[in-house]
């Protein structure tokens, strides 16, 4: 125990951590410079919790299906806008993600603070008879129909609707999405707000998402969450919203975040591949907190074990 000891100042009322003497150091440099992500201009919110998935989410052999089942193109165009593609925490990647071509039903509860109303189910029967009499679901399992939404204790006014969600209208602005539950940091970026994020999911909006994207990403961010984040136990890491808004993470210059965005620019449009700007993104992470070259290979030593 004295030769592998190491001395740590334990004060005040902030969470601890036992690390070795780089890490400490490591760990001081970025709390220098940084701020935890709760004092940013952002909002973290978990994904769509339908109370029972095997009924409001579906493939798309059964989207299809129920748009055929639409009695005039005016049902099918509204029903088709009300069905919108889902992301599960499963499907993201670093910086992108593998669709599953899962759709959500969205008949949501509405906004009554914006006197947005419910989804009223009757103004899509063909969703109706999906709801009602179900099938086969997504999963493989039988959906029974009716009787299995109607118990269900997430529900809104009625029980075709979805629970209340005061964030409704976010789903469709562009948005950083990740799972709860990974090995690495897997953040993605949903340039055109196409996707709702499904339960086991969370999104974040609010300023500088570009620039965080690449901060979350980066082997700093992923090697101080392994030591302040909370695990499973069994190799995974829980990146829930609490241990993320505790996440430090350095604010740029007008400068930087104008070649950020440049290079961010460029990744969106393909001039530049992801290997590429994870370089990037990293060696702009490593100068902000001015890490030397010992403290850099210990890190990215790190994420090879």
């Amino acid at each position: 125990m004295q030769q592998q000891g190491v001395e740590c100042d334990f004060t005040g009322s902030t969470p601890w951590v036992i690390l070795s003497p780089i890490e400490q150091s490591i760990k001081q440099k970025i709390e220098a410079v940084g701020t935890p992500l709760k004092d940013w201009d952002i909002n973290i919110y978990r994904g769509v919790l339908t109370g029972y998935n095997d009924a409001f989410i579906i493939d798309t052999e059964k989207r299809e299906a129920i748009l055929a089942n639409c009695q005039t193109e005016e049902e099918r165009k509204r029903t088709a806008e009300l069905i919108r593609p889902i992301l599960r925490g499963r499907d993201v990647k670093r910086y992108g993600y593998d669709w599953a071509g899962l759709w959500l039903i969205n008949t949501h509860n509405g906004l009554k603070n914006k006197g947005i109303k419910p989804v009223d189910i009757n103004d899509y029967p063909a969703i109706k008879e999906w709801l009602d009499n179900g099938g086969i679901a997504y999963s493989g399992k039988m959906y029974k129909g009716f009787s299995q939404i109607e118990k269900r204790s997430d529900r809104g006014d009625t029980p075709y609707n979805l629970r209340n969600c005061a964030y409704m209208e976010d789903f469709s602005k562009p948005k950083i999405v990740w799972g709860e539950i990974s090995d690495k940091s897997k953040f993605a970026f949903d340039f055109l707000g196409e996707y709702i994020p499904e339960a086991t999911s969370f999104y974040m909006k609010g300023e500088y998402i570009e620039y965080l994207l690449s901060a979350l990403n980066s082997s700093v961010s992923e090697w101080l969450f392994s030591k302040v984040g909370t695990t499973t136990g069994v190799g995974t890491i829980r990146w829930k919203k609490y241990t993320i808004e505790q996440l430090i993470v350095a604010k740029l210059s007008t400068e930087q975040l104008n070649t950020h965005l440049a290079a961010f620019n460029d990744l969106k449009v393909g001039k530049m591949s992801i290997t590429d700007f994870e370089c990037f993104s990293n060696k702009l992470m490593y100068d902000i907190y001015k890490l030397t070259s010992d403290e850099i290979q210990y890190i990215e030593n790190q994420q090879t074990v």
